[in-house]
């Protein structure tokens, strides 16, 4: 059945888009910089986490991680910690 399993094209996907996000986040002005960094290195260890499993071919973990790190760099948009502006990369709104 069709979107039931973590292919290798879907997993470079969330690849690209995380990896794209984690360096806009990292480039982007910070709120508060003590929580933008605490916030970016839970995204970067899981995303390392995502590559180390990908390269096991652990698909599933992989996109787990990639979800996980994705989140705190939502997390961190949302709240303010990263000024990013790009609503296809973060849950933001275009400003």
């Amino acid at each position: 059945m069709k979107g039931r399993e973590v292919t290798e094209e879907k997993l470079e996907s969330y690849c690209s888009i995380t990896k794209e996000a984690l360096e806009a986040a990292m480039n982007a002005e910070k709120g508060d910089e003590e929580q933008a960094a605490d916030f970016l290195d839970m995204a970067s260890r899981y995303y390392s986490d995502a590559q180390h499993f990908r390269g096991k071919g652990e698909y599933v973990l992989a996109f787990a991680a990639l979800n996980y790190a994705h989140g705190w760099l939502d997390a961190g948009a949302r709240i303010g910690l990263f000024k990013v502006h790009d609503s296809r990369l973060f849950t933001v709104d275009d400003e």
